[in-house]
């Protein structure tokens, strides 16, 4: 059984993933205060660092620089290749507190 990751409580609301650059291939899974969990079709490295648009439900979005903080290669007819843990690294104060607003109370 893997340890529970959920230290922080997750967004209630739906958010897009959009990589900046060449990363195209990415399905957001889960969006907290402390990370992102995507699928991934795209292979990554553990300490590699990307830089990622998420799209709010009121058409805003933030800009985030995220650190792959884990991988798993996921099995043959899964929705991806990949699915990976992405830890913020960089991202304003007020970008945070607009992710606070639409927390899911646990």
């Amino acid at each position: 059984m893997e340890p529970d990751r959920r230290k922080y409580r997750r967004i209630n609301a739906p958010v897009f993933i959009q990589p900046v650059g060449p990363l195209q291939r990415h399905t957001l899974r889960d969006v907290s205060l402390g990370g992102l969990r995507a699928y991934s079709d795209d292979p990554h490295e553990v300490g590699e660092r990307l830089q990622l648009e998420l799209m709010l439900p009121d058409k805003s979005s933030i800009s985030v620089m995220v650190e792959v903080a884990w991988v798993k290669d996921l099995p043959p007819k899964s929705p991806a290749l990949y699915d990976i843990g992405l830890q913020y690294i960089d991202i304003e104060p007020e970008d945070f507190d607009r992710l606070s607003v639409v927390l899911k109370d646990e």
